[in-house]
C-alpha cells in the first residue's frame, strides 16, 4: 500500500517534469513544421496579438513552450472542489487520461493554434495532478 500511494504521488510530479522536457526536444521540429514565421507576418495585422506581444517567430516559440502553464493554473484552481466533488482518486485517473488525450492531439495538430489548444489541456491534466497527488 505504502509502495502504491508513494508511486502515484510521484506521477503527479513526473507529469510535470515530462511536459517540459519533451516540449524542449520537440522545438526544433515544431517551428518550422508550423512556419512560425509566416504566422508571426499574420499576427502582426491582430491587435489582440500585437498586444500580447506575439508578433515574432521567437514570442510564438516562447507562447507554444510556455502556454501549458495557463492549464496548470486552471487545472490547480479547479482541483479543489472538483475533487471534494468527485473524489481524487477518480479525478487523478481523469487527468492521467486527459494528459494522454492531450499528447496524442498534440502529436496530431495541424495548426499552431491547435497545438497550443492541446498543450493548454495538458496542462490543465497537470495542474489537476499536481494538486491532487501527495
Amino acid at each position: 500500500y505504502i509502495w502504491m500511494i508513494s508511486i502515484v504521488a510521484a506521477l503527479g510530479g513526473l507529469l510535470f517534469g515530462w511536459d517540459w522536457v519533451v516540449i524542449g526536444g520537440a522545438k526544433p521540429f515544431f517551428e518550422p513544421y508550423f512556419n512560425l514565421p509566416s504566422i508571426a507576418g499574420k499576427w502582426s495585422e491582430n491587435g489582440l496579438a500585437r498586444l500580447l506581444g506575439l508578433t515574432t517567430e521567437a514570442s510564438l516559440s516562447g507562447w507554444a513552450n510556455s502556454c501549458a502553464l495557463l492549464g496548470c493554473l486552471a487545472g490547480s484552481l479547479l482541483a479543489g472542489g472538483l475533487s471534494d466533488k468527485f473524489g481524487r482518486k477518480k479525478l487523478l485517473i481523469f487527468s492521467a487520461f486527459l494528459f494522454g488525450l492531450s499528447s496524442v492531439l498534440t502529436g496530431w495538430a495541424g495548426t499552431f493554434n491547435q497545438f497550443v489548444l492541446w498543450r493548454i489541456l495538458g496542462g490543465m491534466a497537470i495542474g489537476l495532478a499536481s494538486n491532487l497527488s501527495p
